[in-house]
């Protein structure tokens, strides 16, 4: 006989991929990479999920989100769980994250440039020669 989960009871990793909006597969890769810790399992072998593990689950997205690195996000999860951090801790990961993103804009930004320049170069024409191919070729 079926019936409503509720707060309490656990869930299979389908229900915690759609409750935290990580897939099942990310569910497993986090848990191989220590992100998320072991659960339990049922007598069949089964994930079992509660709250707290989904709630994890919907942090790691998040963070991926912002495009913190596997490393930043694991140094993360131990500042949160940890109700005695220090905030500067966690400012640090952040302000060094910012600068990673500012140091990989500005090479995006330089490429843009320099295939926008080759394609103005470029003829664009039945013709064979083309700058943007020289220009990768050299």
């Amino acid at each position: 006989m079926s019936h409503d989960l509720t707060a309490s009871d656990p869930f299979n990793i389908g229900e915690a991929a759609s409750r935290s909006g990580v897939s099942a597969k990310m569910i497993r890769h986090y848990e191989s990479q220590g992100l998320l810790p072991a659960v339990q399992r049922t007598d069949a072998g089964y994930r079992q999920y509660g709250e707290k593990e989904v709630h994890t689950l919907s942090f790691i997205r998040r963070a991926r989100a912002l495009g913190f690195s596997m490393a930043e996000i694991a140094e993360l999860l131990k500042l949160w769980q940890n109700k005695r951090r220090a905030s500067a801790d966690v400012k640090r990961i952040a302000l060094a994250h910012v600068a990673d993103l500012e140091r990989r804009i500005a090479e995006m930004a330089a490429m843009k440039q320099t295939l926008q320049h080759l394609a103005h170069c470029c003829q664009g024409n039945s013709r064979p020669d083309c700058p943007i191919l020289s220009e990768l070729a050299a």
